[in-house]
């Protein structure tokens, strides 16, 4: 970016250069050491001259200026609109999403691809929970439905032994201690 800024800079000064170069030199005469004494022009000729080529120069400058400015900073901040957009989309929740941005591998580029690299794993990292808390949720389901059976079978048969069945669900209720722990 600052190479290009630089650049940039050096082709309007090259303009002012040549602008100098074009309207001043023309009124040096070529034999200087014997036109001199003849007709050496005076500053206010010399300013008159120059001053309307000068404020023309300076407008086309100025309008160069903005114009390939707003052009240069538009194209160089283009990745930086797709980086943004990219954390945008990801800050509403869809992890997918992906910039992988074209072009040579400049500081946007790494930081797109670091960026990438983020949401791929934190997209892993996500994924990974909700198979943990869906796995989780499976293996606790089962002692709970037994734990349930149990209980309904105890309600049903107010004559059964109870000792047994607070044994099988003291049983249960330990192997679901185990899978919370685990």
């Amino acid at each position: 970016l600052t190479l290009s800024y630089a650049g940039f800079l050096m082709v309007a000064g090259v303009l002012l250069l040549t602008a100098v170069w074009v309207y001043l030199l023309q009124y040096v005469p070529d034999d200087w050491n014997q036109r001199m004494l003849y007709e050496n022009p005076n500053r206010q000729l010399l300013a008159y001259t120059f001053a309307p080529a000068a404020g023309t120069v300076l407008a086309i400058l100025l309008v160069f200026g903005l114009v390939g400015g707003w052009f240069l900073a538009g194209r160089m901040l283009a990745p930086l609109t797709r980086i943004t957009e990219a954390t945008r989309t990801a800050a509403h929740g869809s992890l997918s999403h992906r910039i992988r941005l074209p072009g040579r591998k400049d500081e946007f580029r790494e930081l797109a691809d670091a960026f990438d690299t983020m949401l791929a794993r934190l997209e892993a990292h996500v994924a990974e929970q909700k198979r943990f808390a869906a796995n989780a949720s499976h293996e606790l389901r089962t002692p709970l439905a037994v734990s349930r059976t149990l209980l309904e079978v105890a309600r049903a048969d107010p004559d059964h032994d109870t000792g047994e069945i607070i044994d099988r669900l003291h049983a249960v209720n330990s192997r679901a201690i185990d899978l919370t722990e685990a």
